[in-house]
């Protein structure tokens, strides 16, 4: 493994993935680094782009499918305390992208700071939620945002603005290789009020998502003015299996794993979906799940 001389203790090889991802199912990286400081994560994309290795950023794996064959080249996890770190100041709060999601959404409340309520039950870390501009129909993460580090593919880092930045539907035009942390402008305000909104977020998200169980969220991408969901409902494919894989009868936007599923199940019933909405709605749906 010449290389990665120097890096041992951070790589490893032929690492499975699937205990890595919220739907639990993937074959192999040839390369899994976990790098501890910024530092070393530079010198690891240096190589990887001297060496024409390709490179895919991992980082909760809560809206990933990884191919059962597993994936060629060098998977970056992003993890560890240097890139944890959450940070309060006099506007909002700072936070490393690989920051859990929920846990900065409830130390919001301990801090009586509004702003986040809208990611309540979103799974993931900072970075993937940046990357994918992750919110829904009470707001998103792109509307909050001041101001994200990034590292590029030779290892520099460098930091855009919110000028510099924009949003869309699950999308951004951050093109770096690495997201570093991100800052968000936040509003005081009161905890109690700040806690009953999560709270009536999270009940409305419990009571029309699958959120127990092996899932990815949701699948596809709402069409301009139309629900996914309720597309693949009216197509009449609730509960519709493929394998281990099967459409939620709670939310048709949500494809469910069992403990026999394989990725190959979960691309035939997209494939299947697509088809099927495509036949008798005329819709293409557009995925949202990032497929490695």
């Amino acid at each position: 493994m010449k290389l990665f001389d120097g890096l041992k203790q951070i790589v490893k090889t032929e690492e499975p993935l699937a205990p890595h991802t919220w739907f639990g199912i993937g074959g192999p990286a040839q390369f899994f680094i976990e790098p501890t400081s910024t530092e070393q994560l530079g010198e690891v994309l240096r190589r990887c782009r001297e060496n024409e290795v390709p490179v895919r950023v991992l980082g909760a794996g809560a809206n990933l499918l990884v191919d059962d064959s597993g994936v060629r080249g060098a998977v970056i996890h992003i993890t560890g305390p240097e890139f944890e770190r959450v940070e309060f100041t006099g506007e909002g709060v700072r936070a490393g992208a690989a920051a859990n999601l929920s846990r900065i959404v409830l130390r919001c409340v301990r801090e009586g700071r509004s702003g986040m309520e809208c990611l309540s039950g979103i799974p993931g870390s900072i970075g993937g939620a940046v990357r994918m501009n992750a919110g829904g129909s009470f707001g998103d993460i792109g509307n909050i945002i001041e101001s994200v580090n990034l590292m590029d593919a030779d290892g520099v880092t460098f930091t855009r603005m919110r000028g510099e930045l924009t949003f869309g539907y699950r999308s951004t035009n951050i093109a770096s290789t690495v997201i570093l942390a991100a800052e968000f402008h936040l509003l005081e305000d009161d905890p109690h009020r700040i806690l009953n909104q999560v709270k009536q977020i999270w009940i409305y998200k419990k009571n029309t998502q699958p959120l127990a169980t092996r899932s990815a969220g949701c699948i596809f991408k709402n069409p301009r003015g139309l629900s996914a969901g309720a597309l693949i409902d009216k197509a009449g494919l609730k509960g519709r299996r493929v394998g281990g894989a099967h459409i939620s009868e709670k939310h048709a936007n949500f494809i469910l794993a069992d403990s026999s599923t394989r990725a190959s199940d979960i691309l035939k019933l997209i494939n299947v979906i697509r088809e099927t909405v495509y036949k008798r709605l005329e819709v293409y749906l557009e995925l949202e799940l990032e497929v490695w």
